[in-house]
């Protein structure tokens, strides 16, 4: 245990990567394994105080993250760099805390995180890799670029998702505002990015679903803007695998 607490509590954010593979999502969940209970278990291992940890997004089982961002109140006084070397000590190593930051008390980044971004990885090439395994989504058949990027920009704008709306969602509606999808492509990797002002359930997994269908020639372009205009889930495609989803990057409004 640390020594020399002090009593004057400050709030921290914290800048988290980890390997989703291992984890049943971020959220602490009865008898799971979640990203947010190993950092609660190691602020407790390493200063002795009980904390909530608040995540700004709630990755699913198997997804990834690259910014994840949370925060929590800490009474122990400990500069911020000297606090990610404590926490990544304890901590398992498919968890990272890449940097920390005073914030203010209440800070809440649920509530200021103005947009999120998720990268969405397709290996695409008629042969298996083993290196891609739970990195990407490994697609044999030959995908249609073109066609798929005519139907991403279908659902750019503020639209009614809940075509795209996994059920057990606890969101009131499934209104939001898709700010921007870019698929570009590196030999046979297929990066698909999404930014948006917030997502319901499972819903880039199940755009990406959607497109792949495009891609090959399952669905048509034109059935896209019809899929979202119907508020159907049954319409739309299947649910991609999570392992090749990554939080990206959060932005906040302070």
């Amino acid at each position: 245990m640390l020594k020399n607490k002090d009593e004057k509590v400050k709030r921290l954010a914290v800048l988290l990567e980890y390997d989703g593979s291992t984890f049943s999502g971020w959220q602490v969940q009865v008898n799971s394994h979640t990203v947010q209970a190993e950092l609660e278990k190691a602020i407790w291992k390493a200063f002795r105080e009980h904390r909530r940890v608040q995540g700004t997004s709630r990755t699913d089982a198997g997804v990834h993250a690259r910014g994840q961002v949370a925060a929590f109140d800490l009474a122990y006084p400990l500069p911020a760099p000297r606090l990610v070397m404590a926490l990544n000590k304890i901590m398992p190593p498919m968890v990272r805390v890449i940097k920390a930051w005073p914030v203010r008390l209440g800070w809440d980044p649920q509530r200021t995180a103005i947009s999120k971004t998720y990268t969405y990885l397709i290996y695409n090439r008629p042969i298996y890799s083993p290196l891609r395994a739970g990195r990407a989504w490994q697609i044999f058949q030959s995908l249609d670029m073109e066609a798929m990027l005519r139907a991403a920009k279908c659902l750019v704008g503020q639209h009614d998702f809940s075509s795209f709306q996994a059920t057990g969602g606890a969101a009131e509606d499934a209104v939001r505002r898709l700010t921007a999808i870019t698929i570009t492509r590196q030999s046979k990797l297929i990066k698909i990015k999404l930014t948006g002002n917030g997502f319901v359930y499972r819903m880039v997994r199940n755009i990406i679903g959607t497109l792949v269908e495009v891609g090959k020639g399952r669905m048509k372009t034109t059935e896209v803007k019809k899929i979202l205009m119907a508020c159907n889930r049954k319409l739309a495609g299947p649910t991609a695998p999570a392992y090749g989803l990554y939080l990206e990057k959060i932005k906040f409004a302070d």
